[in-house]
C-alpha cells in the first residue's frame, strides 16, 4: 500500500531552511524588477484551456494538467507557464497603447518534468516587455536577466543567445512543409546533425548548406562572423545577426556566447533567445526572448519580450543556506520581559518563547541565544547548544 504521505513523482515540499531562502530571493527579485518600472500582475493558478494554449503558446498543450469546471463544463488548464496569462492581461484587460513592463511570481505545474532532476512544479519569476518592437526593449531585457542572476548569486552564470526569427526566415524562404519545419525545428535543437541533413537533403540550393551549418554556428562574435560567410543573403538573416551582434556587445564581462540552433522555449519565440546557465548544471536555469504577436488571440497584437526563472533551480545552484537562529525567551508572566521580546521583535530578531515542558526539545528551535534574567534585566545571552537535562 502506497502510504498517504508520499507525494507524486517530481514534486516535493519546500522545506527550512530553503523556503526562508525561497522567499527572500522571491522577494529581492521582485523588488529588482519594480527597480526597472516592471508591475507586478497576480495571475489565477487555472483559467479557461483556450485561453492558455490558443495561438502561440499551442505547444504548452503537453505539459498542461487540463480539468473540467464544475460550474461552466468547460474545460480548465491549470497554468504550465505564466508568459501567456501575461500577454493576455496586457492586451485585454490593461489595453495600454505604449510600452508595458510587468513581472509576476509563482508556482506552475506540469505533466512532465523538463529533466531526470527537475521539478513538475517550477517556481517561476519572471518580467515581460510589451508594445515595442526595437531592439532597445530586448536590450533592456538582457539588462534585467543578467541583473536578477546577480541577485540571486548564481555561480558562474553565462549567457547563450540564439535567434528563432532566423530559423523562420530560412523555413519560410526556402519552402521547407510545415511537418518537415516541425521535425527540423526538434533535430536542430537536439544538435542532430545526421538527421538535419536527411531532412533538408531534398531541398534547391543553398538551404541544405545553411540549414546544416546552423549547429556548428555557436561561440562568441566570430560565430557570428561565420555566420555571415556561410548562410543564405536574407535581409532577415542580416537583421538577426545584427541583433545578436549588438545584444553580445551589451553584456560586458558577462561570459556570453551566440548558438544559432538554439531553439529552446515552449514554441512561441520568433525573435532573440536566451538561455542562461550556472556553473555546474546542464539545464538552464533561465529562458527568455521575444515573441511579437503575443495577444493576437485576445483582439490585440503586441510585440512583446521577456524572460523567466525557475527559482527552484537556482536554489539547487546555491550554497545551502543557513539556519537563520533567533532567541529563545522563557515562557515567564513578567511585563518586562513581554516588553523586551516586542521591542526585540520589532527591531528584525526572531524570538520563540518556550512553551511549558518543552525545554528537552530547545535544541530544535535553531535558537543560537536566549534572553536570561540578571541584576540589571532581561539580557539577551549566547546559549549552548547542548541538550538540556
Amino acid at each position: 500500500m502506497t502510504p498517504v504521505w508520499l507525494l507524486p513523482e517530481y514534486l516535493e515540499d519546500i522545506l527550512p531552511p530553503y523556503a526562508a531562502a525561497a522567499e527572500s530571493l522571491r522577494r529581492r527579485l521582485l523588488d529588482l524588477f519594480d527597480s526597472y518600472g516592471y508591475e507586478q500582475i497576480v495571475p489565477p493558478l487555472a483559467e479557461y484551456l483556450d485561453s492558455l494554449l490558443t495561438g502561440a503558446a499551442s505547444d504548452l498543450e503537453l505539459k498542461t494538467f487540463k480539468v473540467v469546471d464544475a460550474i461552466s463544463g468547460r474545460m480548465l488548464g491549470i497554468r504550465a507557464d505564466m508568459t501567456p496569462q501575461a500577454a493576455r492581461i496586457d492586451a485585454h484587460l490593461l489595453n495600454r497603447h505604449g510600452a508595458v513592463r510587468l513581472c509576476y511570481a509563482g508556482p506552475v505545474l506540469r505533466t512532465r518534468p523538463a529533466g531526470m532532476l527537475a521539478s513538475r512544479e517550477p517556481f517561476q519569476i519572471g518580467a515581460e516587455l510589451f508594445g515595442y518592437d526595437g531592439i532597445e526593449a530586448d536590450l533592456e531585457i538582457q539588462s534585467l536577466l543578467l541583473a536578477a542572476l546577480q541577485v540571486a548569486g548564481v555561480p558562474d552564470m553565462r549567457l547563450s543567445l540564439g535567434h528563432a526569427g532566423l530559423f523562420r526566415a530560412m523555413v519560410e524562404a526556402s519552402g521547407l512543409g510545415a511537418e518537415c519545419a516541425s521535425a527540423l525545428f526538434v533535430a536542430l535543437r537536439q544538435k542532430d546533425a545526421p538527421e538535419v541533413a536527411r531532412l533538408t537533403a531534398h531541398l534547391d540550393s543553398p538551404w541544405p548548406t545553411g540549414f546544416q551549418a546552423l549547429p556548428e554556428l555557436y561561440g562568441g562574435a566570430e560565430a557570428l562572423e561565420r555566420a555571415a560567410d556561410v548562410l543564405p543573403d536574407l535581409p532577415a538573416i542580416h537583421q538577426a545577426l545584427d541583433e545578436l551582434t549588438l545584444l553580445l556587445a551589451a553584456g560586458g564581462d558577462t561570459q556570453m556566447g551566440v548558438d544559432l540552433s538554439d531553439l529552446r522555449g515552449d514554441g512561441y519565440h520568433n525573435g532573440v533567445v536566451m538561455a542562461a546557465y550556472a556553473g555546474g548544471q546542464a539545464r538552464a536555469v533561465a529562458l527568455g526572448g521575444r515573441y511579437d504577436g503575443a495577444g493576437s488571440v485576445f483582439g490585440r497584437s503586441r510585440p512583446a519580450t521577456g524572460f523567466s526563472l525557475d527559482l527552484r533551480q537556482i536554489l539547487d545552484c546555491l550554497p545551502q543556506p543557513a539556519a537563520r537562529g533567533g532567541i529563545l525567551a522563557p515562557h515567564v508572566i513578567d511585563p518586562a520581559l513581554q516588553a523586551q521580546i516586542q521591542q526585540l521583535r520589532q527591531s528584525g530578531e526572531r524570538v520563540l518563547v518556550e512553551l511549558p515542558g518543552q525545554a528537552q526539545y530547545r535544541n530544535e528551535s535553531g535558537c543560537n541565544r536566549e534572553l536570561t534574567q540578571t541584576e540589571n534585566g532581561w539580557v539577551v545571552q549566547p546559549r549552548s547548544l547542548s541538550p538540556a537535562v
